[in-house]
């Protein structure tokens, strides 16, 4: 079974900064795309960024140029640096991944608990 655990979220004010990191643990094969998704109140979850194993990078147009995502594949964790943060990226913050169990099956997806990011104006 496999378990994603993020940390790192919190109360920040508008212009701070905040990093998640997301461990992935249990035994696999490997890990295909790592990332993460937020949800606000009242809102569908959306995209914020994705990193494939071979470092190729993907940002919601919203956090571009803010928020950096970077990845430890030794240690199957996935990171979210986010800077500047304004409150309309107050939050749920959800890792997701892309797991293999062997070589021969495709990938399964998984979510981790979330993680609350509330910026203050």
């Amino acid at each position: 079974q496999v378990q994603l655990v993020e940390s790192g979220g919190g109360l920040v004010q508008g212009g701070g900064s905040l990093r998640l990191s997301c461990a992935a643990s249990g035994i696999f094969f490997g890990i295909a795309v790592m990332g993460w998704y937020r949800q606000a109140p009242g809102k569908a979850r959306e995209l914020v960024a994705t990193v494939t194993t071979g470092g190729t990078l993907n940002y919601a147009d919203s956090v571009k140029g803010r928020f950096t995502i970077s990845r430890d594949n030794a240690k199957n964790t996935v990171y979210l640096q986010m800077n500047s943060l304004e409150s309309e990226d107050t939050a749920v913050y959800y890792c997701n991944a892309d797991v293999r169990a062997n070589p021969f099956r495709p990938p399964s997806n998984y979510w981790g608990q979330g993680t609350q990011v509330t910026v203050s104006s």
